[in-house]
């Protein structure tokens, strides 16, 4: 009998032991106006990828390592490229030659078109004179002045000369066709040379874009490929997260997300630093609840739904203690759904010293 009321003594004591350290760790109570949700330290991660596809030379960073924004983290193997580029430039030199010789013939064209034209010029004035001739020799064979075998010979001359007007007439026509012919030659020349310059513009982005670059300013959490792997195109080289754009995301009742706008007043507690609070700002409300009934028919079911709130930690405070920012530790959120609430005294911002 005796041991029976020793063993409910002590179940009564470890109880009553266990209420007093779990009510030792449970939150002060919250006064009215301020809300609470548990939540976690996030950021923006961004994926460091190829553009193209190729071999990864170098990965640069590690795990861990912070980094600044245009920072070169990894370089891709660009050793195709460079030949394709010196491809290219090669391509572009062949179309300058070929620009200065289609120029060259143009010239060439002009001075035979000068030439025929020369020599139009000259068989119109042997025209002009034999036609004088013939008229002169047919006005003295009508008076019988002349043999007919000189007024013949006269008008022969005359009707070779106008051939020959003729012939020269349509080699300036030609010559015209060549000058035609050769300027499209250079046309093609240049558009040959523009498009080997593209080419050559977009090899060097391609090599350009093979050094990877940090976008911004952040830490490296993972390098999820390692030197010597091929890649496809997009292909992942590293994952990194933004130090500057740090939040918390938690869940708030309908009946407190709906008494909370962009811009309110915040505080996040880090469990593993509770001694810090560190002031923040509501950044988002989701305009969907999260977690919904499977029917809401009624005013208690309605007030069951959760919205998902971020609370957004000042990129300038963040700046500061980038050293400590850290993403993934679990904590407290806490928002004021009253305006006119005044923050408790265990709320009250408590910042780490500057590095």
């Amino acid at each position: 009998m005796r041991s029976t009321a020793l063993k409910i003594a002590l179940l009564l004591a470890l109880a009553a032991g266990g209420y007093l350290l779990w009510h030792s760790l449970q939150p002060p109570p919250l006064p009215p106006g301020i809300a609470r949700g548990n939540g976690r330290v996030e950021a923006v991660e961004i994926d460091v990828a190829t553009k193209t596809a190729g071999r990864v030379a170098e990965v640069l960073v590690n795990e861990g390592d912070l980094v600044t924004a245009g920072q070169v983290l990894a370089r891709m193997d660009t050793a195709v490229l460079q030949a394709q580029l010196r491809e290219a430039q090669a391509q572009f030199q062949r179309a300058r030659i070929g620009i200065e010789t289609a120029n060259s013939l143009v010239a060439q064209r002009g001075s035979e078109r000068t030439a025929a034209e020369a020599v139009v010029a000259q068989r119109q004035a042997q025209v002009e004179a034999a036609r004088r001739r013939l008229a002169r020799t047919e006005e003295l064979a009508a008076r019988g002045n002349a043999p007919q075998q000189t007024l013949d010979d006269d008008r022969a001359s005359y009707e070779g000369f106008r051939a020959s007007l003729a012939a020269a007439t349509a080699q300036v026509a030609a010559a015209e066709a060549a000058i035609s012919s050769a300027r499209a030659q250079v046309v093609g020349a240049q558009a040959d040379a523009e498009a080997a310059q593209a080419t050559i513009q977009r090899i060097q982005v391609d090599i350009d874009d093979s050094t990877l670059k940090a976008p911004r300013a952040g830490r490296v959490q993972y390098r999820v490929a390692q030197p010597g792997e091929v890649l496809a195109a997009g292909g992942r080289v590293l994952n990194m997260v933004d130090l500057t754009d740090v939040y918390m995301t938690f869940f708030l009742s309908t009946a407190d997300a709906g008494r909370i706008a962009l811009g309110t007043d915040a505080r996040i507690v880090l469990d593993a630093a509770p001694q810090y609070v560190f002031p923040a700002r509501i950044s988002l409300v989701a305009d969907v609840a999260q977690f919904t009934p499977r029917t809401v028919e009624t005013a208690e079911e309605r007030l069951k739904l959760m919205f998902r709130v971020r609370a957004r930690v000042s990129p300038e405070l963040l700046r500061e203690h980038i050293e400590r920012v850290k993403t993934g530790l679990p904590g407290m959120a806490y928002v004021r759904v009253d305006p006119n609430a005044a923050w408790p005294a265990n709320l009250q911002v408590r910042l780490p010293a500057p590095p």
